[in-house]
């Protein structure tokens, strides 16, 4: 049997994992050098690494019997893709889902980054913005000196901060999941008001965010979910065994 994972995240890893120990040929598929670093080499897995189109994406699901999309929860445009690639190559499609965690009483909560931004722009003190240098652009519009994004330490981070105009000593380019302890010293250093985040669920280190920002008074400012249907990890596993059941 032969799957093929769309990854990159911690969820994603281990799915892939414990595929290849049920004895299926892996090609597990991410975005960037530092998900193919991440993802690290296993028995049993291929890791292509580089941003693939769909019609690329279609070719490449080209004999598999499985298309896994475990990309992360806010990656919209990659899970249609990757659908419409499963479609046009004919193999069956399955959506991993990302467990949601329960929103703390408190938080300001909203659909979209634009809608955050809005809240903000009414409001003082120093942002510690935790949603990835995609939603950066979003948030130019505030006060730069106010905004310090966590991003991924890579070229595109950066260019993403300077592009929004924030200092050079504001960015935090650093790779998570971060521990409790850290983000209440970053909050603590660049007295943190507001920490904006989205739902990262357990993989992305959202009880630790959550727990950080009621240890230090900052508000805590939640990007929703947009709303997807899938399985769990469980559920997909179970029916990649009784695929190889079937095959014996």
């Amino acid at each position: 049997m032969k799957a093929v994972v769309f990854s990159g995240t911690t969820e994603g890893r281990r799915f892939s994992q414990k595929l290849a120990e049920l004895g299926v040929a892996v090609t597990v598929c991410v975005a960037t050098p530092l998900g193919a670093e991440e993802q690290g080499e296993m028995a049993g897995i291929t890791v292509h690494a580089g941003r693939l189109q769909p019609d690329a994406m279609a070719a490449l699901l080209a004999g598999a019997d499985l298309c896994v999309d475990a990309t992360h929860p806010y990656a919209v445009d990659a899970t249609r893709n990757i659908r419409a690639a499963a479609v046009q190559a004919g193999v069956e499609y399955r959506r991993l889902l990302r467990a949601q965690s329960p929103l703390p009483p408190g938080c300001a909560v909203f659909e979209t980054a634009a809608q955050a931004a809005e809240y903000l722009t009414g409001t003082e003190g120093n942002i510690l913005l935790a949603t990835g240098a995609k939603e950066l652009a979003v948030f130019a519009g505030l006060e730069p000196a106010r905004l310090y994004p966590r991003v991924l330490p890579t070229p595109e981070g950066i260019a993403a901060c300077e592009a929004a105009n924030v200092p050079h000593r504001n960015i935090i380019a650093m790779q998570g999941p971060f521990s409790l302890a850290l983000n209440k010293a970053l909050i603590t250093q660049f007295q943190i008001r507001y920490l904006v985040t989205k739902d990262g669920g357990a993989a992305g280190g959202f009880a630790e965010k959550v727990q950080a920002a009621a240890d230090t008074g900052a508000q805590l400012v939640v990007l929703r979910r947009p709303p997807e249907t899938g399985e769990t990890e469980t559920q997909i596993l179970a029916y990649c065994k009784e695929i190889l059941q079937w095959s014996h």
